[in-house]
């Protein structure tokens, strides 16, 4: 990092600190072949999760079937094959796993992409890089949603950030994302609306997979009115067609950059850490030899 770079972030530390100062508002065009690679794997996607097996069964043995079909069915009729949750989040969660691992094995058959899954809860659900984007690494984050008795719209709306931590500070590296929010080329959401079964064993129908920028789904909305969320629009025709509530990147950062989240004492207490390990960083670098007025980092 070199010297002028280093004394203008200590004064802004203080005083993102002191609360005096907002992170500056960045602008992440999404890389168009990012986009056009999910979009071809989302078409190829198919959700085969027929339901839970249990081993304990009610039927003679040896057991046989003559293609997969033939086996769910008698997998079903024996007992074998349980529900899956009727419970959203779990419904969702079984979801995202089953579209990231698609992906994860999309990116083994293709050596100019890289991959890493997030944690669970944490940001993104993954991250993509590699030498057919040109380099540098775009957030993949999944998003399920159930669509609404009106099935025009969402049943509720979808959670694009969490928006009192790694959104509202992202030079910062927050616990369970993967990197600073500010060190991605793009920020896209992968959506998955289904419809709800209740009686079907794996629960939905009707599956559609959207990619979209999160900036162009984004509503003026929180998602939810007890946690500090940003929500998109829940109308299902504007997620397909990125058709948000802003009209450019930069309106929607400075939107929800400055909204009043509430900042509770734990994340108050997560944002002082990361503010001085940030600063001892910087005093570190600052305390190095530089060679012919280049630091060491960034010898040429």
């Amino acid at each position: 990092m070199a010297g002028v770079r280093m004394t203008r972030l200590v004064p802004w530390l203080s005083r993102v600190r002191h609360g005096q100062a907002r992170v500056r508002d960045a602008v992440w065009m999404p890389e168009a072949d990012v986009i056009e690679w999910l979009r071809a794997r989302c078409q190829e996607f198919e959700f085969d999760v027929s339901g839970v097996f249990r081993r304990r069964g009610d039927h003679a043995w040896p057991f046989g079937a003559i293609d997969p079909l033939d086996l769910e069915a008698k997998l079903l009729a024996g007992g074998h094959l349980l529900p899956l949750p009727r419970e959203p989040a779990a419904l969702a969660n079984v979801l995202e796993v089953a579209i990231v691992d698609h992906l994860l094995a999309a990116v083994e058959e293709d050596e100019t992409v890289v991959a890493r899954r997030g944690s669970e809860r944490g940001y993104p659900d993954l991250e993509l890089g590699g030498d057919r984007f040109g380099g540098g690494f775009h957030a993949v984050d999944v998003k399920v949603a159930r669509r609404d008795d009106n099935p025009v719209r969402t049943r509720s709306r979808i959670t694009l950030y969490t928006g009192n931590t790694y959104f509202r500070w992202p030079q910062l590296h927050w616990p369970g994302t993967l990197r600073a929010f500010v060190d991605y080329e793009s920020h896209l959401d992968l959506l998955v609306i289904y419809s709800f079964l209740p009686d079907v064993p794996s629960r939905v129908a009707n599956l559609e997979l959207i990619v979209q920028p999160s900036w162009r789904i984004a509503s003026k909305q929180r998602s939810s009115t007890t946690r500090e969320y940003i929500g998109a629009v829940d109308v299902i025709e504007d997620l397909r067609g990125g058709r948000g509530e802003f009209d450019t990147p930069q309106a929607f950062y400075a939107y929800w950059r400055a909204f009043p989240f509430r900042i509770s004492q734990q994340v108050q207490r997560q944002l002082d850490r990361l503010i001085r390990q940030q600063q001892a960083r910087i005093t570190e670098l600052e305390a190095r030899p530089t060679v012919d007025g280049r630091d060491d980092e960034h010898p040429s």
